[in-house]
C-alpha cells in the first residue's frame, strides 16, 4: 500500500502568515515595542465589538472582489495589474447611476450592479483584445489602462458630479442610493458594512463554480496551464484570453461600486485606489482559489482595519501593520521553498507510512506461514 502526501497551498498561506507576523514582531522589538502588546492590540482593533467587526468585514468586501478579479487572470496565465483602473471605471458608473437613476430599490440594486461590472468588463476587455491580437503585454496595457482612467476621473466628476463646494470630489451619494442598509447597519453598530458584502460572496461562489464545474472553466485553466498545448486540443485561446480579462474588469468594477457607493459616499480626483493592488497580495495568499481569497481578504481586512487602534493604545507607528502585509506576500511569492519543505516532511511521513505497511504486511506473511 501506497501512501501519498504532499504539500498544499493552505500550509504555504499559514506558513507565509506565521513568518510574516514573526517579522513584524522582530521590527517592534527593534523598535522597543513589545510585540505582543502591538498584536493584541492589532487583532483586537479589528475584532473588539460589533461595529470594528463591521469595519474590517468592510474593508474585506473590496479586497475581495479585487482579489477575484487578480486571481480569476491568473487562472488563465495573465496578470491584471489593472484593478485600479478598473475600479476607477466602475465606480464611476456606479456613481453615476446613484446620482441619476430613481427606481425601486429592488430594480436600482440591479441596475448599479450591472452598470459597475459592465463599466470595469470594457476597461479589462481592451487589455484582452490587445493581448490576444496584437500580443501587447497585459502589465502594459493594463497599466496604462489604469492611467487612462485615472484622468478620465478629472473630466467627468468636474463636469457631471461637481459637488456644491469642492472641486476635487463628487458631491455625497444621498444614503438612500448608496449600498448601506438600515437593518445591516444596526446589526454591526454602525461602521461602513453595506450590501457589497453579498454581492463579494456570490461572487466568491459563482467563480469557484465556473472554475470547477463549467466548460468555461476548464478551457481557461487549459490556457493558464500550457496555452500551446490547449490551442493544439481545439480550444480557441485567444477567445478565453478575452473573455478571462473581461470577466476580471467587471470583477474588479464591481469593487468600484462596493467602495464608491458603499464604504464611501463620493468618488476623488487625483486618487488611484490602492486596493486595486492589495488585490494581488490578497489573491497570492489565498493561491487563486476563490474561498482562498476570501479568507486572505478578511485576514488583510483585519489587519488594515486594527492598525489605527494598535498605533492609539501603543507606540508602535500603523506602518508596521503594512509592513507585515509587505512580508506576507514576500514569503508567498517564495512559496516555492514553503513547498519543498512540506514536501520534505510528506516523504518521510510517507516513507514511515510505508516501512510500517511493509512491516505489517511482512508480520501477515510469517503467521500465515
Amino acid at each position: 500500500m501506497k501512501v501519498k502526501i504532499k504539500s498544499n497551498a493552505f500550509l504555504i498561506a499559514v506558513s507565509a502568515v506565521i513568518l510574516g507576523l514573526l517579522a513584524g514582531g522582530l521590527l517592534m522589538m527593534s523598535i522597543g515595542s513589545n510585540p505582543f502588546e502591538g498584536f493584541y492590540y492589532l487583532f483586537r482593533g479589528g475584532l473588539m465589538n460589533m461595529e470594528r467587526i463591521g469595519n474590517t468585514i468592510s474593508t474585506a468586501i473590496t479586497l475581495m472582489l479585487v482579489g477575484l478579479s487578480v486571481a480569476f487572470a491568473f487562472k488563465t496565465g495573465l496578470f491584471n495589474i489593472g484593478a485600479a483602473g478598473q475600479m476607477l471605471v466602475g465606480g464611476l458608473c456606479a456613481t453615476l447611476v446613484a446620482h441619476y437613476v430613481f427606481i425601486p430599490r429592488p430594480f436600482y440594486l440591479v441596475v448599479i450592479i450591472f452598470c459597475a461590472f459592465l463599466g470595469g468588463a470594457l476597461w479589462g476587455v481592451i487589455p484582452g483584445i490587445l493581448k490576444a491580437k496584437f500580443n501587447v503585454h497585459e502589465v502594459v496595457a493594463t497599466i496604462m489602462m489604469n492611467w487612462i482612467a485615472y484622468w478620465s476621473i478629472y473630466y467627468f466628476v468636474p463636469a457631471y458630479l461637481k459637488g456644491p463646494s469642492l472641486e476635487t470630489e463628487s458631491k455625497s451619494i444621498a444614503i438612500g442610493q448608496t449600498l448601506r442598509s438600515p437593518w445591516l447597519t444596526g446589526i454591526f453598530g454602525g461602521g461602513y458594512i453595506n450590501l457589497g458584502i453579498f454581492v463579494a460572496i456570490a461572487a466568491v461562489f459563482v467563480i469557484k463554480y465556473v472554475l470547477d464545474k463549467t466548460t468555461l472553466g476548464f478551457e481557461l485553466k487549459a490556457v493558464g496551464s500550457n496555452r500551446f498545448c490547449a490551442e493544439y486540443a481545439g480550444i480557441k485561446v485567444n477567445r478565453n484570453v478575452v473573455i478571462s480579462m473581461m470577466i476580471a474588469g467587471g470583477l474588479a468594477g464591481l469593487a468600484g461600486m462596493a467602495y464608491y457607493t458603499g464604504y464611501s459616499r463620493n468618488i476623488q480626483i487625483g486618487v488611484m485606489p490602492s486596493m486595486g493592488f492589495d488585490g494581488i497580495a490578497v489573491a497570492l495568499l489565498g493561491a487563486s482559489n476563490p474561498i482562498g481569497v476570501l479568507f486572505s481578504a478578511l485576514f488583510f481586512g483585519m489587519l488594515q482595519s486594527g492598525k489605527g487602534f494598535m498605533n492609539a493604545m501603543t507606540e508602535v507607528p500603523p506602518e508596521i501593520a503594512d509592513t507585515i502585509i509587505a512580508t506576507i506576500i514576500y514569503f508567498t511569492a517564495t512559496s516555492v521553498l514553503f513547498s519543498r519543505f512540506w514536501d520534505s516532511v510528506g516523504r518521510r511521513k510517507r516513507d514511515k507510512a510505508q516501512q510500517k505497511s511493509d512491516q505489517d504486511e511482512s508480520k501477515e506473511e510469517v503467521s500465515h506461514e
